[in-house]
């Protein structure tokens, strides 16, 4: 089994971190951006991280760069054409034909078939330019701004050139160490646009189907570069990103502009969904601590939940249905659109990172051991079928 405390503390970018193999350690990561993901009969029963709907069909990514998808609501998968074997944290589809993947390494990646084959779109190392590209321009713009400012003003400014400077001197001793770094999460908001966000406040946006991204990073309040774990859309159009140390987003013009909203508890949050109602959000993380708002995030009720594990997804179903999942096999439900939940363990015990509602209720649950199809309360598991290219 995982090393629980591991992911109750850091979550799915430890959890990561926990199955790199000791061996591997040297390897650099590089060369997972270049490998491509060997097939497997195995890969709907090991590691899967997240899911997602590509119309009718159902598409999971995980470990060592395995995607499967299942055109039977999860009954049977087969194995996706993928061209690097990093972990994969992350998928999302702008429309049927169209999804996006993202992962260790920075990787990004594009499916236009429903998720059968992939391509790399973007990587660490694209990254690491970005990002050195993005602060040496703010660091310019900031010298001409100190040279024009009255004397009174410069002393604050001098110390924001500092750090600055140091933040860009940490950006490119990264970029000497190797496209490291996750993403851990995609939005698309149609076939074209779209936003991934990740550790060390990685934030980048796309208007061209991801041929270009452009790096957002000094788009958001985040002086501290603090770890964006995941971003949604709700019901009404708004946009949320939440993170590291109770960091919450908000955007309600698709991504333009984004405030920084007062966070409820100073925690990591894993995850951020809508509810299915207009403007309603739920933002969920470490030790089972999860908040309501009915106000696009002005104002959070908490949530208490019988048991008290670290959640990690979200799903939302009919009927205000909703179903959070989480470590040691926590399943909880809601029937009134997040104001209260039942809690259920599954009886494996083993971490759940996703769900998927089904259209008749039961759920799809991924996690360490893979997919399983359960019961509308998250228990009576069904084995399924092995995968195959």
């Amino acid at each position: 089994m995982l090393n629980r405390s591991i992911l109750q503390s850091f979550g799915v970018a430890c959890l990561c971190l926990s199955l790199t193999p000791a061996g591997a350690v040297a390897q650099p990561v590089g060369n997972v951006l270049e490998t491509p993901a060997m097939a497997s009969p195995l890969a709907a029963q090991a590691l899967l991280t997240d899911a997602a709907r590509a119309g009718d069909r159902l598409v999971a990514v995980g470990e060592r760069g395995h995607i499967v998808y299942s055109d039977n609501t999860g009954q049977s998968w087969t194995q996706a054409e993928v061209p690097v074997s990093t972990l994969i944290n992350a998928v999302h589809f702008g429309d049927e034909q169209n999804g996006w993947a993202v992962g260790h390494g920075a990787v990004i990646l594009h499916s236009s078939d429903k998720g059968a084959t992939w391509q790399k779109q973007f990587d660490g190392y694209q990254a690491s330019k970005s990002t050195i590209a993005l602060l040496e321009q703010e660091i310019a713009a900031l010298e001409d701004e100190i040279e024009e400012a009255p004397e009174e003003e410069q002393e604050d400014l001098e110390f924001e050139l500092e750090d600055l400077m140091f933040t860009l001197d940490d950006a490119r001793y990264d970029a000497d160490s190797g496209p490291w770094k996750p993403l851990l999460d995609v939005l698309f908001l149609n076939g074209r646009e779209g936003f991934a966000v990740g550790s060390y406040g990685f934030f980048f946006h796309t208007e061209d189907a991801g041929k270009t991204w452009t790096n957002l990073g000094m788009a958001l309040d985040n002086p501290n570069r603090s770890h964006l774990n995941a971003i949604t859309r709700i019901t009404g159009g708004a946009l949320f990103i939440a993170g590291e140390y109770g960091l919450l987003f908000r955007s309600t013009d698709n991504g333009a502009t984004w405030e920084a909203l007062e966070a409820p508890y100073q925690g990591s949050f894993f995850g951020i969904t809508g509810t299915g109602n207009v403007n309603e959000v739920l933002a969920f993380g470490l030790r089972g601590n999860v908040f309501r708002s009915t106000d696009l995030g002005r104002s959070w009720t908490a949530v208490e939940l019988a048991d008290r594990q670290t959640l990690m997804g979200a799903g939302q179903g009919r009927d205000n249905k909703l179903v959070l999942v989480g470590n040691n096999g926590l399943v909880a439900v809601s029937s009134n659109a997040g104001q209260s939940f039942r809690t259920y363990i599954r009886p494996d015990r083993e971490s759940l990172l996703d769900v998927v509602v089904r259209d008749d209720g039961s759920l799809l649950l991924v996690g360490e051991t893979g997919a399983v199809i359960a019961g509308p309360d998250g228990l009576n598991a069904q084995k399924i079928g092995s995968s195959a290219r």
